[in-house]
């Protein structure tokens, strides 16, 4: 497979970033997904639940395979409008407040309008707070200044915002000289953007899947439920392409795939994972296998709604999850190239 391909899905997803989507606001995220997948002719549609159900083609039915990643991301809502005009928030999926200190904001009301803000401590000049450096970070400590002439709750009623309306955290998305991929919300936005290209090459390569194929984006993934369903008869494996994670104890870089045998929910399949390293090797990817001490996917939650399937995970690696991550396009190219291996095309 060549390159070019993992630089197609790092495009891809440089632009699915740009649509805000945080669990429970994803309806413009999965008509994104829907008409990229339909434009490379795919059937493509949107589930109930609000995800979007992609079939490759292929055959065995019975024997089908479901690669699952997810659209919506970490974010927040107003949880109160205080007095003085400011709100406080409440997350959505694992936002955490210090890793959103200072970073702009859209709040986005139910009548369309959408304003701006910045999330900041409460009392956030280091000028006039003398306790400022030993304020621990939460969503009670912190507060969205709008920025629009209010100074109490009536007035930023007055513009529309209520409790219950959706903040969007500025994704900041950077692709360097270097391959680096730089953004907030790469989990799992890039891994749209790597299965956008393992439809592509399929197309362009006109391989034949021996194997029927299906992907499942999901939309409630943060929050523990986004794999629990639509998952189409005849499928036998489940794999969640979703962020690897690299940090201390673990043996994965940006600039690999990560193979995952085990996180918090348990062990994954040992023939599902024994199969993953066996495409790794006949690619020539270049991939770490890791076990993840806090983590979750979207397949463990297709297991727990009681799919009698095989599971696996994997993906590109990414630093500093759930904060301001970073990627590499090589490690998006590997992760490609053991998702081709795996289908053997």
């Amino acid at each position: 497979m060549d390159r070019d391909y993992a630089v197609y899905a790092a495009s891809e997803a440089k632009e699915f970033l740009s649509i805000d989507s945080p669990t429970g606001f994803t309806d413009r995220a999965a008509q994104w997904v829907r008409d990229r997948f339909s434009a490379l002719g795919y059937p493509a549609g949107i589930t109930q639940k609000g995800g979007v159900l992609i079939d490759l083609g292929g055959r065995d039915d019975y024997d089908a395979l479901l690669l699952e990643a997810h659209a919506d991301t970490l974010g927040a809502m107003v949880a109160e409008i205080k007095s003085s005009g400011r709100l406080r928030l409440t997350k959505l999926g694992g936002m955490r407040a210090e890793n959103g200190e200072t970073e702009n904001v859209r709040i986005y009301t139910r009548s369309g309008d959408i304003f701006e803000g910045t999330l900041q401590l409460c009392n956030a000049s280091v000028h006039v707070n003398g306790e400022y450096a030993d304020t621990k970070r939460s969503f009670d400590t912190t507060e969205v200044v709008i920025d629009e002439d209010v100074s109490s709750d009536d007035d930023v009623r007055e513009l529309g915002i209520e409790v219950g309306d959706i903040v969007c955290f500025e994704p900041r998305t950077r692709i360097t000289k270097s391959g680096y991929i730089k953004s907030r919300f790469l989990d799992d936005k890039l891994s749209v953007g790597i299965l956008l290209a393992l439809a592509k090459y399929i197309k362009d390569s006109s391989a034949s899947l021996s194997r029927r194929v299906f992907i499942h984006v999901t939309v409630y993934e943060e929050v523990g439920h986004g794999g629990a369903g639509s998952v189409p008869s005849g499928v036998t494996e489940a794999i969640s392409v979703d962020m690897g994670c690299v940090g201390d104890g673990l043996r994965c870089t940006e600039r690999q795939a990560s193979i995952c045998a085990k996180d918090s929910g348990g062990p994954y399949s040992y023939e599902v994972v024994g199969k993953l390293i066996d495409a790794a090797k006949r690619e020539n990817a270049d991939y770490a296998v890791d076990v993840y001490p806090y983590y979750g996917s979207d397949v463990e939650s297709t297991l727990s709604a009681g799919n009698d399937i095989r599971h696996g995970l994997i993906g590109s690696g990414v630093y500093a999850s759930h904060g301001y991550e970073r990627s590499h396009i090589d490690g998006v190219w590997n992760t490609l190239k053991i998702l081709k291996g795996y289908l053997n095309i």
